[in-house]
C-alpha cells in the first residue's frame, strides 16, 4: 500500500466509476423488477444455477455473491417462500442442507436471465469495440476480486 492520496486523473477515474456502477445497476434493478425479482435474488438465482445439479451449500452461495452469509440466509427463505429454490438435505453432512433450484426457479431464471442479458449489452457491452472490452477486460483484472483471493463481496 503506498499510503498516498489518488490523483486528479485517479479520484476523477474512480468518480466516473461509481457513477457508471450506480446507473447501471439502478437500471438493472428496474428490469430485474419486471420479474418480480431482486439484483441479489436474480445473482443467487444464477450462482444456484451454475452450481451442481444436486444445489449448493449455503456458505458456497455466500462466497459467489455480494451479500453476507446472513443475507443470504434471508434471500434463501424468500426465494424458498416464492417456490424458486427448495432446500434438501446434503448427503454428504446430516446437519447440513444444500440449496437448489425448482422448476419454477430454473423458468424464472431463464426468461429473467434473456432480457439481463439484453440489457447487460445495450448499458455495458455495446458502448465499446471488442478490443476495447478486452482491454477494459485486462484492466479490470488489476482489481482486487476472485481473481486474487479476495472473496466478491469483499469491498461491498
Amino acid at each position: 500500500m503506498s499510503g498516498q492520496r489518488p490523483s486528479p486523473a485517479g479520484l476523477a477515474a474512480w468518480v466516473r466509476f461509481l457513477e457508471a456502477h450506480a446507473s447501471i445497476t439502478r437500471a438493472l434493478s428496474q428490469d430485474l423488477a419486471e420479474h418480480e425479482l431482486t439484483l441479489s435474488d436474480f445473482d443467487v438465482l444464477v450462482q444456484i444455477g451454475l452450481g451442481p445439479k444436486e444445489g449448493m451449500r449455503p456458505v458456497e452461495i455466500t462466497r459467489a455473491v455480494l451479500l453476507t452469509r446472513s443475507g443470504i440466509t434471508r434471500l434463501v427463505s424468500g426465494l424458498a417462500d416464492a417456490g424458486l429454490v427448495e432446500r434438501v438435505d446434503c448427503p454428504e453432512d446430516a446437519r447440513g442442507s444444500l440449496v437448489r433450484l425448482t422448476a419454477a426457479g430454473r423458468a424464472k431464471l431463464r426468461t429473467a436471465r434473456k432480457d439481463h442479458l439484453i440489457r447487460v449489452s445495450e448499458l455495458f457491452a455495446e458502448r465499446f469495440g471488442e478490443a476495447e472490452l478486452e482491454t477494459l477486460h485486462g484492466l479490470l483484472d488489476r482489481l482486487p476480486g476472485r481473481h486474487e483471493g479476495v472473496p466478491a463481496g469483499a469491498a461491498a
